[in-house]
């Protein structure tokens, strides 16, 4: 009769650890379910994944603490912040063997120097998504949203990102990145007060909504354009020529995680150059592993959202971490316009 109790005991102690499961905090309808259902089956680690729509609401959330959360994956612009908050864990995804298959672009990146707490998940732009059948003119414009033509007012969707969004507006006025030039922000802060009235929506869903023809143009991801296109073959999308933003998001591991091993085996997973391939078929982005072009979709090889036109290269902008002085005006400017 004791062997048997003490066989039990072993058994009641031994049965939470069988069942793993790890938490993700991410974009919404950014994470590939096929690459999710190849992780939990090779490792028997079950994956919650949880949406957000913001990297300020991500940062918010997190900040708050009591999430439950394991990982998270903040565009660059916000990793620096995470990293000098205390958020994220050191967790040497450099010594992980999958390291090895990150891109030269993207193994020692200025938001994350050596890659000490994140690796890459996707990276992109910000343009413009139009249906064509609505509007003939130039798409290569931020006028689309910052002075609508009148077939576009009232159909226009606005991203809820306010650095991509402040970027844009900022670029368009001539102003450089991180810029805390009064002149040139006051223009900025007009020019979206005034835009706003022929906005229809701020909104962060817009894959469907583009190809069902709901919107008729909205500031964009990349990406997200070209799953649109995929549906409709109406949607193009444009490059500003006054300046874009060109941003990677990274996934990492956070500093109160509660299934660290199981974070750390799914970080390692991601750098497989098939997985990686995985996530960009589904979501449509570039990715920063070396080698994953072989397991690419074929429609991603000359897909124009994915391989910037060669005009429209230089305007492209990498995306920094604006100090926090100019990020107060930004939010300043931000909140009046979402008054």
């Amino acid at each position: 009769m004791k062997r048997l109790l003490l066989t039990g005991a072993a058994l009641a102690v031994a049965s939470p650890a069988l069942a793993q499961e790890l938490n993700l905090y991410n974009w919404g309808n950014y994470t590939s379910p096929e690459m999710i259902e190849k992780f939990e089956a090779e490792t028997g680690i079950d994956v919650t994944i949880t949406d957000y729509d913001s990297n300020d609401t991500a940062l918010a959330k997190i900040q708050a603490g009591g999430h439950g959360f394991d990982m998270v994956v903040p565009s660059s612009t916000f990793v620096p912040i995470f990293i000098g908050e205390g958020l994220l864990m050191e967790a040497r995804p450099d010594q992980m063997e999958n390291f090895a298959h990150v891109a030269d672009r993207w193994r020692d990146p200025e938001f994350d120097p050596g890659r000490r707490y994140t690796v890459p998940w996707q990276w992109g732009t910000v343009g413009m998504s139009v249906n064509k059948t609505d509007y003939d003119g130039d798409i290569n414009t931020a006028a689309i949203f910052l002075d609508p033509p009148d077939e576009l007012k009232g159909k226009i969707n606005v991203l809820p990102e306010m650095v991509d969004v402040m970027s844009l507006a900022i670029y368009y006025h001539g102003g450089e990145q991180c810029t805390q030039d009064r002149e040139v922000l006051s223009e900025v802060r007009d020019t979206l007060i005034a835009a706003k009235p022929h906005w229809l929506s701020i909104d962060y869903g817009t894959v469907e909504k583009m190809a069902n023809e709901d919107i008729a143009a909205s500031t964009n991801w990349n990406g997200a354009s070209m799953r649109s296109r995929l549906q409709n073959e109406d949607i193009a999308y444009g490059y500003p020529v006054t300046g874009y933003p060109v941003w990677s998001d990274n996934l990492a591991i956070l500093a109160d995680a509660q299934n660290v091993e199981e974070a750390k085996t799914f970080m390692n997973f991601v750098m497989d150059p098939e997985n990686a391939a995985m996530l960009s078929n589904f979501a449509r982005y570039a990715n920063g592993i070396a080698g994953s072009e072989e397991y690419l979709d074929e429609v991603m090889a000359s897909a124009p959202e994915i391989n910037v036109p060669e005009q429209f290269a230089d305007a492209g902008v990498d995306a920094k971490t604006c100090p926090p002085e100019a990020m107060q005006i930004y939010r300043a400017i931000w909140t009046e316009v979402l008054q």
